[in-house]
């Protein structure tokens, strides 16, 4: 079902792609109590090159500094899970919307459409977003383990194609 123009910029597209993963928690206090940026990490080890992972508390600031940080190392997309939420402390979303130059609400749509199939109408309460700062792709996930394999799931074989189109 993919166009001749999706499969011609996917052969153009550079497997050789940098990941970050943020992941924010007042909750969890180390990586190995992650299990949601744990599982993104391996199923990302295995396609692409993981160069950084956070584990930092819902602060606006510490979730920024984060982004910055991974830009400057050259990161080319950046994931991030938890603080998604209703609750106050969370403010994933409107801190990195707040930083894109392009949303690509399709990543949202997809996203709750898919939640929508596997958990009904608690897809609803997701709020799931991407876009690009800095030349740089950013995908925000909820933080649940499942949601993150969900997610995954969408974009994982596409993530050198979004690389390819924003490095241009």
């Amino acid at each position: 079902m993919k166009s001749e123009s999706s499969q011609q910029h996917q052969k153009e597209s550079s497997k050789d792609i940098t990941c970050g993963i943020i992941t924010l928690s007042d909750s969890r206090k180390s990586k190995k109590a992650d299990l949601s940026g744990q599982y993104m990490a391996e199923e990302l080890e295995s396609r692409y090159t993981l160069k950084s992972r956070d584990l930092i508390p819902d602060e606006k600031d510490e979730l920024v500094n984060s982004i910055e940080n991974m830009i400057l190392e050259d990161i080319d997309v950046i994931l991030t899970t938890g603080g998604t939420g209703l609750d106050p402390r969370d403010i994933t979303v409107e801190t990195v919307e707040s930083l894109f130059e392009k949303k690509l609400d399709g990543f949202g749509e997809m996203f709750r459409a898919k939640s929508y199939e596997e958990i009904g109408a608690a897809a609803l309460l997701s709020r799931a977003t991407a876009g690009i700062y800095k030349k740089t792709v950013i995908f925000s996930m909820p933080g649940s383990p499942n949601a993150v394999k969900t997610a995954l799931g969408i974009i994982i074989d596409e993530l050198p194609h979004f690389v390819h189109h924003v490095k241009k």
